[in-house]
């Protein structure tokens, strides 16, 4: 063996190896370098500002007055605010069980070898392909189809609007979450499926101890997407019932019984009283700040569960 071979053998494989290091240190900088910009001007720069203003009494960005935490006391006294915050905390909890049990009952039925598995696999899927607004109009003429027989309107009913959402988020996102399953669950290794038919297993205990610790890693990838969807949920909310009906309290205060975190942000910005955009940029860092925290202690959680083949 020459001298050259030794050396490169040395140097070890794969991405460890200095050969492949090299390269990658010398062009990071031009394939990374714009992308690195683009995020700090788009996201970092645009983030840090927002903060900012979320201390200040503002119209417009050019002429913003800082005036402290006032924003934030605005922000918790709002009625509307905390209603649309455990509204939608019960909404995430409702639509994640859902969409999670029903995809991943889903994903186990098309992983048995049936037929038509594949077709039924592309019908699934292809509500996530249609966007939130149009899926929203459409759900919200569904829905008053039926229930104008009962003399009412998903306009007019809290219940009808929650249960509503939930529907129509479980139509968009089961055959999404149902594809990251599927995955999770062709991943097994044969050998510990046919390990616990020869021990015995039936199917009932080869799902609760085989295939569900095994899939933990889907499941943790899709128990954070329903549950950062549930709570960024907008286009779907504004679409099928705008966060109707009303509810007038005795300060003179309206609260949207359907509203929920982004749409309260959105319509406190935009709203008519544009005195009012420090507080609702307020009320977004809360919610940024209210939906990293979760996310991040679900994935640790999940995490510590998931089971290293």
């Amino acid at each position: 063996m020459t001298a050259t071979k030794k050396k490169v053998r040395s140097q070890g494989g794969g991405l460890r190896s200095s050969l492949i290091k090299k390269p990658i240190k010398h062009w990071f900088p031009l394939f990374m370098g714009p992308t690195i910009i683009a995020f700090a001007i788009g996201f970092v720069w645009p983030f840090i500002q927002g903060i900012y203003l979320s201390f200040c009494k503002f119209r417009i960005t050019s002429d913003a007055t800082f005036i402290g935490v006032g924003n934030y006391i605005k922000a918790f006294k709002d009625a509307s605010f905390m209603h649309a915050f455990w509204y939608t905390a019960l909404y995430a909890v409702v639509s994640v069980l859902i969409i999670n049990v029903l995809a991943f009952a889903i994903a186990l039925a098309l992983t048995q070898k049936i037929k038509g598995s594949n077709l039924f696999r592309t019908v699934f899927f292809m509500p996530n392909l249609i966007g939130g607004i149009v899926l929203g109009h459409i759900w919200s003429m569904i829905f008053d189809g039926i229930l104008a027989k009962y003399n009412t309107s998903i306009l007019l009913e809290t219940k009808y609007g929650f249960w509503g959402l939930v529907i129509l988020m479980c139509w968009q996102q089961i055959g999404y979450m149902m594809i990251i399953y599927i995955a999770g669950i062709q991943a097994i290794p044969d050998d510990i499926i046919e390990a616990a038919e020869i021990d015995g297993a039936n199917r009932w205990q080869t799902l609760v101890n085989i295939t569900i610790p095994n899939v933990m890693s889907s499941i943790t990838i899709c128990t954070f997407l329903t549950l950062s969807n549930g709570f960024k949920l907008f286009d779907q909310n504004l679409a099928l019932n705008g966060g109707q009906p009303f509810i007038f309290k005795a300060d003179g205060s309206v609260v949207k019984t359907t509203e929920m975190l982004a749409l309260n942000i959105y319509s406190t910005f935009y709203g008519s009283n544009t005195a009012a955009r420090g507080t609702a940029q307020a009320k977004a860092v809360i919610f940024f700040v209210l939906v990293a925290v979760i996310g991040l202690l679900q994935l640790k959680f999940t995490r510590e569960k998931e089971v290293q083949q």
